[in-house]
């Protein structure tokens, strides 16, 4: 086979310039994102090296992981030299990011500010196309006795049962809430609806004197907290 034809493999390549390598003998934070990619698929395609097509693929989704973690198999495939394997391999390798964040998050030992909810939140629902809504449900010292999904909708909006939040709660014997929902769109800010179930779900807590604490509403990149910003909270 002609040269021009091979894939371009990292073993061609100078030692110093190799990821593995690199990673080897500089540590791994000396690597960008492109090239850590890049180890995970090994080879590229007929014109470019594997770190030039992940750098590609970061380029064009605007050099951020957690947009490439949106991606499925059938669409990493698009990209020539990315098969079913690398791409399970680039799935995997950023679940497991994003699971390890989670982990930390979990080990909190309370809730002290809207950013911890945040943290722990994030990596839930951060990066998802359509919108679900959680509680958190929390004892006496604000310690998260539990998270649950309660429903999922489309990309601007989700129907919440307030009988199945305080049910949830009375369950577990809760004594505070707090509410979780993302914006796929990106939008920061509350909705009327976002506004109105939140007084109605507080007035219901009030009644059961079960308090709700705050109510988050998290994008991609930030979050807004109804308790911070002292809307109806």
């Amino acid at each position: 086979m002609e040269k021009s034809k091979e894939k371009f493999s990292i073993k061609q390549w100078s030692e110093n310039d190799r990821p593995r390598e690199k990673l080897l003998n500089k540590g791994r934070n000396s690597l960008s994102d492109g090239e850590l990619l890049a180890i995970l698929i090994g080879s590229g395609n007929r014109k470019e090296s594997a770190v030039d097509l992940c750098k590609r693929i970061l380029n064009e989704h605007n050099n951020k992981l957690s947009e490439i973690s949106k991606l499925n198999v059938e669409q990493l495939q698009n990209y020539v030299g990315i098969g079913e394997a690398k791409a399970i391999s680039i799935i995997a390798a950023l679940e497991i990011g994003k699971r390890r964040r989670l982990e930390e998050a979990l080990s909190l030992d309370k809730i002290k500010s809207s950013r911890d909810v945040f943290e722990l939140m994030h990596p839930v629902l951060g990066d998802l196309g359509h919108e679900e809504f959680w509680i958190l449900l929390l004892n006496n010292s604000n310690k998260v006795m539990g998270k649950h999904s309660l429903s999922k909708g489309g990309i601007t909006g989700t129907v919440v049962d307030a009988r199945l939040v305080f049910k949830k709660a009375i369950e577990k014997a809760a004594v505070a809430l707090i509410l979780v929902h993302n914006h796929p769109s990106g939008a920061l800010y509350p909705s009327n609806a976002d506004i109105n179930l939140t007084k109605s779900l507080k007035a219901a807590g009030e009644i059961l004197q079960i308090k709700i604490l705050d109510h988050l509403i998290i994008t991609q990149q930030s979050y807004y907290s109804f308790a911070d910003e002292g809307n109806v909270i």
